[in-house]
């Protein structure tokens, strides 16, 4: 996969390079998987959950950004490189920069208003990354 648009991202100053190590990315993928379970248990209320499915699909789109060799210091932004680092279409990563969005409603003015089909929008993409983000196991990390 090119990484053409995300050097440009560096030269921006909105990436910077620099190699991931494997327990780094081990860590960032055993969480998400972890979180994204607990996200699908449906005893939880919407808020926990949406917050769990929340947390495990950043951490999973850092662990493919971080797997390129880059990191960023803006949350946003690793949803908005998924189509670079791991090949996810522009409408999936959309559900998340919306998701995130709400979670930064949440975070800083304490508002949260989460529909049900937003949740499954959310999990579903988190599903997806975890797939495609564990299949970058069998490969060697890019610097």
């Amino acid at each position: 996969m090119t990484s053409q648009k995300l050097d440009n991202l560096v030269k921006t100053g909105n990436l910077k390079v620099e190699p991931g190590s494997q327990s780094e990315f081990d860590g960032l993928l055993r969480s998400g998987k972890a979180r994204l379970i607990d996200a699908r248990n449906e005893t939880l209320s919407v808020e926990s959950r949406f917050d769990l499915a929340y947390n495990a699909s950043h951490a999973l789109a850092l662990a493919a950004l971080r797997w390129h060799g880059y990191r960023s210091e803006n949350r946003y932004l690793v949803f908005q490189v998924l189509e670079h680092t791991l090949g996810i279409a522009p409408e999936v990563w959309r559900v998340l920069a919306k998701c995130h969005e709400k979670r930064n409603l949440a975070e800083y003015e304490g508002h949260l208003e989460i529909d049900n089909q937003l949740l499954v929008d959310l999990i579903k993409a988190g599903v997806l990354l975890l797939e495609k983000v564990s299949a970058l196991e069998a490969i060697a990390p890019q610097q």
